[in-house]
């Protein structure tokens, strides 16, 4: 990497001069990557049980809150300005109620085989799971709140495997990256 390319505090999306930039992975070996984010939606008790029953008016929040996560990790160039379109594998949006906590917790999965890593695309299907869940249930609880939204786990790349200290293990690590 260039002094050009990388700023004295060792930041690669930004230049020595403050620029912002686009990170150049064309030299990066593609290889098999991972990365589960999670977050939580928090409501009343009544709110969790009109969505797990099938009876908010807007229709299946959870069908369309999995469908939100996947087209939104589709496009994560488009919403994050310095994150690459990558080719992805495969995403997957768990949606789990925790009835007793009025919470519904939030996982998203994603895959590829590419140059960099799909950190953004697995926390963009998160955010974009968890604002949908908001947006169709917003009539009947507008207390709702996202929270704790963050990288659980990846694996691949030159950084290898990580795991969020707290954090389950998701099934993906009997899938190490290549």
């Amino acid at each position: 990497m260039s002094t050009k390319e990388e700023s004295a505090s060792g930041l690669t999306h930004i230049d020595t001069e403050g620029r912002a930039r686009m990170v150049n992975v064309g030299e990066k070996a593609i290889t098999h990557r991972v990365c589960v984010a999670r977050c939580e939606v928090h409501m009343e008790a009544q709110t969790l049980d009109l969505i797990t029953s099938g009876r908010i008016p807007k229709g299946d929040v959870l069908a369309t809150a999995r469908v939100a996560g996947i087209q939104a990790a589709k496009r994560t160039g488009e919403w994050i300005p310095l994150a690459h379109p990558l080719p992805l594998d495969s995403v997957e949006v768990e949606l789990t109620p925790d009835p007793p906590r009025g919470i519904l917790r939030v996982q998203a999965r994603v895959e590829t085989h590419w140059k960099t890593g799909v950190e953004m695309e697995a926390l963009v299907a998160a955010s974009a799971s968890a604002l949908t869940i908001y947006d169709m249930c917003k009539a009947v609880d507008r207390a709702m709140s996202v929270q704790n939204l963050r990288l659980s786990e990846k694996t691949g790349g030159k950084s290898g495997h990580f795991l969020r200290e707290g954090e389950e293990e998701s099934p993906m690590h009997g899938r190490e990256a290549e």
